[in-house]
């Protein structure tokens, strides 16, 4: 299995886009100025097992397609990119993978999609796997929401996650 990484730009910043054989494996907004540093690559390298290669144009229609979702297209990355899975396993994976489904403009509780990925009482487990997701905005856990309706946080950049909503909900 080779692995390889590019950069694409979102309003946040530059993202780092990781593939391999079988699709993108990870999509991660550094909480970096750079998001370049090396322990970014190292701590991807090490969930990995293996150093991906830089491959400058590996994210380019990635790029395009997040230009599109920033310009306000309602855009399916979980119908428009081919996913490599493995960086999350378990219940966390059955969460994310709800997570893709719920729509544009549309929020959906911790419990709810707790429920929905086959354990109701799982809210807080839920939280975790958006937390530490291998895929930041393309699968959407900035629509999950607490039961009051309330946003919550997104990782330490709670801007980020009412941005991503305001976005969403202003078309």
């Amino acid at each position: 299995m080779t692995f390889r990484y590019d950069f694409a730009p979102t309003p946040f910043g530059d993202a780092l886009a990781v593939f391999s054989d079988d699709g993108i494996v990870r999509f991660d907004l550094s909480e970096s100025e750079d998001p370049s540093v090396p322990w970014l690559l190292e701590n991807v390298s090490h969930r990995l097992g293996a150093v991906p290669e830089p491959a400058p144009g590996a994210a380019d229609e990635l790029s395009a397609l997040l230009d599109d979702y920033f310009d306000g297209v309602a855009v399916r990355f979980d119908e428009l990119l081919t996913w490599d899975w493995r960086l999350a396993d378990g219940f966390a994976r059955a969460a994310l993978q709800t997570i893709t489904t719920i729509e544009w403009g549309e929020t959906m509780s911790y419990g709810e999609v707790a429920a929905l990925a086959g354990h109701p009482g799982a809210a807080r487990a839920v939280g975790t796997a958006c937390r530490n997701t291998p895929f930041s905005i393309i699968v959407p856990v900035h629509r999950v929401v607490r039961s009051d309706g309330s946003p919550g946080h997104y990782g330490t950049h709670p801007e980020r996650k009412r941005f991503l909503l305001d976005l969403e909900t202003a078309r």
